[in-house]
């Protein structure tokens, strides 16, 4: 049994390893991974050795496992040639349609057959099999059926690439998506076989409607429809606001907490009905098989209302793990219990390390179990609420900075409450009405009434947890870290002296943990020059000693992306940097100064420069630069000065530019022992280039920088960059910051050429992603994230591998 339990262990390890290479092995290498089998048939009967060949075999295994599927999900690609291309595809809708931005239906589209003549014969089978696609100005509910015949325009797999925060590529091959697109036209085509999966989905499809029939007149019909089948399409920005304030998303997301309720409540009624029917006489080990088949009937049968989805998957297999062992009522140890549900787990989906969800779903169980197993007696109901809560609110934590999200202080308040009443009443009282409603549909008006009144607890106290102040804990990873064992160690060590000095401790730790406002920054030996992609838009920063610039914040599409949230925050956190010195908001423009109150209330921003100065004011909501919670002032573009004592900053607007394009703000950096200079001109075009060619044209001649470094204007465009700005600077790089393949068509392949004669060499961010620039030796020395990128994202024949500058 032990070895068994290493064997499954050592096939997870596997498995979770091939994440970790920046290069998935080749196929001709599959075969040399099966090779540690034959160490099974050697007879050496030493422990250690048989401890060896066990491990060895399992990792190799697991690892061998991976590369399998992950070899079969890259062979799904769009070739190069139909991006952007008309094409038609026949399949079906295999997800719930949901709202997206620009009043759009966004959806889930498995393609049984591709047609065209743009199709060669060998493409077929390996064309993608799932889409991800969005019907602009087609509201939910307009699909003309669940089998479909589509005219679509694709993109391959891509979006932002920095060294922390969210990575859309990485969501899209962790669900399945090996292309992305817009739909043109749909029609009806019954033509296409509907298998198992295509009836399965039509069903979910149509309770999903169900629900949104039956509670369309409940005030809390989002929330009814999240917990009761796991549709999230109608929960607004504002319930996700709250969610995240208060660390509960887990609520409304259907995984082992739901899962677990139903396990419990159907193995409760069944035990009761058993034994209560004293005319069948059962034997124990009869009524345990009954009560586990019928836990895992309801839980599968809830799982697939639910969506069956990555989560409610996950926690059906380690109901049916734990439900497995009571069966068989073996004394085992839990810890063999959850190395055995993460075997299953991985066996029956080998993309699982790639969900965070994986991550905090297996640490929260063993949190719990570190602080519950092998105790005398239970701690009582209230006690082990409390305990529970802290151990997993500290133990997460870690696990949470790591995955580039926080923790809440709210969440161990909101949580505390809110589990328990989620557990014990709403989800009881949702489950029974909403089969009482299946059963008996006329009497929605007293059922209803109930709902909505134990979710207005749920929500308003939600509410008001949310809208506390709450402090901000800040550490670095290893405090975290050791925050984190400390606590665990509180719980778990019953030695008193002990406990009350290390509760001084982490007191001690809290109080002086200080939110971003109050620290500063890690210093840096010499001057860097980030620029993030954050898609189409601008973002870059400037670090000399411990002072930091920011020059514009990238979009923010309201409710639907942030650059600010998804990578400017992640990123200057994961840098360790908590003061903005001088951010520059080069104009008003969304593109360029997205998020701007998110940094302002994470940051502590010593002044803001900008080209509109009025619009910045506005999009604050500021009077006099007033009204924001840590004061500012905000300048107009114009002076010169120094970020630390090297680096030299020129403020340029065009002359009599109040708004607009023109009105930008352009910064030149020099620094000044290498001689190197970059040019940030945010949006300004051709007709006031000349004006600051005009301004640098002393400096420059008196001056000449060895090395430059400009961002094309307005991203590329055949606005900007004429042949007198690409001559006069004469830079030796250029950087284009523009979306793959975005309608706007940046950079125009006229710009890219009249810099390529210059002989710049050209970057641009939806190729490299984010760039990184040191001076060494004098020279610039540019680091480009896509070779940092995982195999999946910058592998032989992905969109960043073969991504051109036109």
């Amino acid at each position: 049994m032990r070895f068994a339990i290493l064997g499954v262990f050592a096939f997870s390890c596997g498995v979770i390893l091939l994440y970790r290479l920046a290069v998935l092995p080749p196929p001709v290498w599959l075969p040399g991974l099966a090779l540690p089998a034959l160490l099974w048939f050697l007879r050496i009967r030493r422990p250690l050795f048989l401890v060896f060949r066990v491990s060895f075999f399992g990792l190799s295994l697991g690892l061998l496992w991976a590369c399998l599927w992950a070899h079969e999900r890259l062979e799904q690609r769009l070739p190069a040639g139909l991006e952007g291309e008309k094409l038609l595809v026949s399949g079906y809708v295999c997800d719930l349609p949901a709202a997206g931005s620009f009043n759009s239906t966004r959806f889930s589209f498995c393609v049984t057959r591709w047609y065209g003549s743009l199709l060669t014969p060998g493409q077929h089978d390996a064309l993608p099999e799932k889409l991800r696609l969005a019907w602009y100005g087609q509201p939910v509910g307009g699909l003309p059926g669940h089998r479909l015949r589509l005219e679509v325009v694709l993109k391959r797999p891509h979006g932002t690439l920095n060294p922390e925060g969210f990575r859309y590529e990485d969501w899209l091959f962790r669900k399945g998506y090996r292309a992305t697109g817009s739909v043109r036209s749909a029609v009806p085509d019954p033509s296409v076989r509907c298998s198992l999966p295509c009836q399965y989905h039509r069903l979910h499809t149509g309770l999903a409607q169900w629900v949104d029939e039956q509670f369309a007149d409940a005030r809390y019909h989002p929330l009814i429809a999240s917990l009761l089948i796991g549709n999230r399409g109608h929960l607004s920005s504002g319930h996700w606001d709250v969610f995240k304030a208060t660390g509960t998303i887990h609520l409304v997301a259907i995984s082992g907490l739901h899962l677990g309720l139903v396990a419990l409540g159907a193995g409760f009624v069944a035990r009761r009905l058993l034994l209560t029917l004293s005319s069948c006489r059962m034997s124990e080990s009869s009524v345990r098989f009954m009560i586990f088949l019928t836990v895992i009937i309801c839980c599968t049968l809830y799982a697939l209302a639910a969506g069956f989805t990555v989560p409610t998957r996950r926690a059906l297999v380690m109901v049916a793990v734990g439900g497995w062992l009571l069966l068989m009522a073996r004394q085992v140890s839990p810890w063999q219990s959850i190395v055995v549900a993460l075997g299953l787990v991985l066996f029956l989906d080998p993309f699982a390390p790639l969900d965070q969800g994986f991550w905090l779903s297996f640490g929260a169980v063993s949190v719990l179990i570190c602080v519950f197993a092998g105790r005398l007696s239970g701690p009582g109901w209230l006690a082990g609420l409390v305990l529970a809560q802290g151990a997993v609110f500290s133990g997460l934590w870690p696990l949470l900075e790591l995955t580039g999200q926080g923790q809440p202080v709210a969440g161990l308040l909101a949580n505390l409450v809110s589990v328990p009443w989620v557990s014990l009443v709403v989800m009881p009282i949702l489950i029974a009405g909403g089969l009482t409603l299946a059963l008996f549909p006329r009497i929605s008006n007293s059922v209803i009434p109930i709902m909505d009144a134990t979710l207005d607890v749920m929500w308003r106290f939600l509410e008001w947890v949310a809208g506390i102040s709450w402090p901000e804990l800040e550490g670095t990873v290893p405090e975290i870290f050791a925050f984190g064992l400390l606590v665990l160690f509180i719980i778990i060590i019953p030695i008193r002296v002990f406990r009350v000095t290390a509760t001084v401790l982490v007191l001690a730790w809290v109080v002086m943990a200080r939110s971003p406002a109050e620290t500063g920054n890690p210093w840096v030996s010499r001057p860097e020059v980030w620029v993030w992609d954050v898609g189409q838009g601008l973002s870059g920063m400037l670090r000399e000693g411990n002072k930091v610039l920011l020059y514009d914040t990238g979009p923010e599409v309201d409710g639907v992306f942030s650059a600010a949230e998804s990578v400017i925050l992640p990123n200057l956190r994961a840098l360790g940097i908590r003061r903005i010195d001088t951010l520059v908001v080069s104009h008003a423009d969304n593109d360029h100064s997205g998020g701007l109150s998110l940094l302002l209330d994470k940051f502590q921003v010593g002044r803001i420069v900008t080209g509109e100065p009025e619009a910045i004011h506005q999009k604050l909501g500021l009077r006099g630069g007033e009204g924001v919670r840590k004061p500012v002032s905000i300048q107009s573009c114009a002076g010169d000065g120094k970020l630390a004592n090297e680096v030299q900053l020129n403020f340029w607007q065009a002359n009599g530019m109040q708004e607009g394009n023109d009105a930008s703000c352009v910064l030149t950096a020099r620094y000044e022992n290498a001689g190197v200079e970059w040019v940030f001109p945010g949006d300004i075009t051709v007709s006031v280039e000349p004006g600051y060619l005009k301004t640098i044209e002393a400096r420059v001649l008196a001056n000449p920088p060895r090395e430059m470094v400009v961002i094309a204007p307005h991203h590329g465009s055949k606005t900007s960059s004429s042949d007198l700005w690409v001559r006069t600077l004469g830079p030796d790089r250029v950087i284009y910051t523009a979306g793959y393949r975005h309608r706007y068509g940046h950079p125009h392949p006229g710009v890219t050429a009249r810099y390529r004669e210059e002989g710049a060499k050209a970057y641009s961010t939806a190729c490299s992603g984010a760039l990184t620039m040191s001076v060494t030796d004098g020279t610039v020395q540019v680091r480009e994230s896509r070779h940092q990128s995982p195999f999946w994202i910058s592998g032989p024949g992905l969109a960043r591998d073969q991504c051109k500058i036109p």
